[in-house]
C-alpha cells in the first residue's frame, strides 16, 4: 500500500491572512491545526544536527500526562549520535517523508515512508538522514512503566504497508486498525497504531475511557466529537484528548480519513504522583 502522509514544511503566512482559525485549548481537549505549524513556532534539540521539530504534546498539568510527541524535521546530513537523553524513555518513530537510517542493537535499518520503529529505554539509538531530500517522523515518547514479571519489550521495525488492518466487527471495513504491536502483549504500555475509516464510516458512540490520546491526522478529514463539541479536522491537524474525554467520529469523505493515534495501556492506574 502507498499512503499518503500530511507532514508540515513550516513557512510563515502572509499579513493578509485572517486570525481566525480552529485552534482550541480545553481542559478536556486540544485541537491544534496544521495551520499553525510554521516556522515561528519551532523548536531544536541538543545532539541534533540542521535539524528543527514541532512539538504537538508534551508532560503539562492540564494536558498531556503520559506522552510527548514531536514532528522532527531533519535536513540532509543531519541526525544525532545521541538522539534520546533520558533512560528510561521509550519511543516510537513514524516516518512520514524521507528516509531514516536508524542504528539500534549493532544492526542499521532503512526506514521510509510508512516506517515504525518501537525502541525501548536505555536502547542507545542513533538516528540520521544520509538521503537528499528533507526526513521528517513522529517522535513519540513515553516513561516506561515496568511491571514484576513482565519483561521490558525489544527492538522493533516494521511498516505500515505489510501489516493487514483489523477491522472493527460489523463495520464492513468502514473502520480498521493497523496494530504494530499485539495488543494482548503485556510488556507494552503504549500502543501507537493508525486508524482508518472509509467515507461514511463512523465511531458510532461516545467513547468515555481511561486512555489519554494524541491523535494526528494523516490523511482526510472528518468531524470529530470532542467533549461537548463537533470540530471539523483535516490532514495535518493534531487533537490531545483527556481521559475520559467523551469523543466520536464521522467521516465524511470523499477519501479515506486516517490518523495515528498514541494511548496509554495495560498498566494500574498510579495512586501517586509519577516522577
Amino acid at each position: 500500500m502507498s499512503a499518503p502522509y500530511y507532514a508540515p514544511h513550516g513557512g510563515h503566512p502572509g499579513q493578509d491572512q485572517l486570525l481566525t482559525d480552529r485552534a482550541i485549548f480545553t481542559e478536556a481537549y486540544a485541537v491544534i491545526p496544521r495551520g499553525t505549524m510554521r516556522d515561528i513556532v519551532t523548536s531544536f534539540l541538543p545532539g541534533w544536527t540542521d535539524t528543527r521539530l514541532w512539538v504537538i504534546a508534551r508532560p503539562l498539568s492540564g494536558f498531556a500526562e503520559t506522552f510527548s510527541q514531536y514532528i522532527m524535521e531533519v535536513q540532509p546530513g543531519g541526525g544525532s549520535d545521541q538522539p534520546e537523553t533520558d533512560p528510561e524513555a521509550q519511543g516510537v518513530l513514524f516516518v512520514v517523508e524521507g528516509t531514516a537510517t536508524l542504528e539500534v542493537n549493532g544492526a542499521t535499518h532503512q526506514l521510509t515512508p510508512g516506517g515504525y520503529a518501537y525502541l525501548p529505554p536505555s536502547s542507545g539509538w542513533r538516528l540520521h538522514n544520509r538521503g537528499d531530500e528533507a526526513l521528517r517522523f513522529h517522535w513519540i515518547r513515553k516513561a516506561y512503566q515496568p511491571a514484576p514479571g513482565i519483561e521490558t519489550p525489544e527492538v522493533l521495525i516494521l511498516n505500515e504497508k505489510d501489516i493487514t488492518p483489523s477491522e472493527m466487527p460489523g463495520t464492513n471495513g468502514t473502520w480498521a486498525t493497523t496494530r504494530f504491536v499485539d495488543p494482548s502483549d503485556l510488556r507494552h504500555d503504549m500502543h501507537v497504531t493508525i486508524v482508518t475509516f472509509q467515507p461514511g464510516g463512523v465511531i458510532p458512540f461516545l467513547e468515555t475511557h481511561v486512555m489519554e490520546h494524541g491523535l494526528y491526522v494523516l490523511e482526510g478529514k472528518a468531524v470529530y466529537r470532542l467533549n461537548n463539541d463537533w470540530v471539523e479536522v483535516e490532514a495535518g491537524d493534531f487533537m490531545w484528548l483527556r481521559a475520559f474525554c467523551p469523543q466520536a467520529c464521522y467521516a465524511g469523505g470523499p477519501g479515506p480519513f486516517r490518523y495515528l493515534l498514541y494511548k496509554d495501556v495495560n498498566r494500574h492506574m498510579p495512586l501517586r504522583p509519577m516522577r
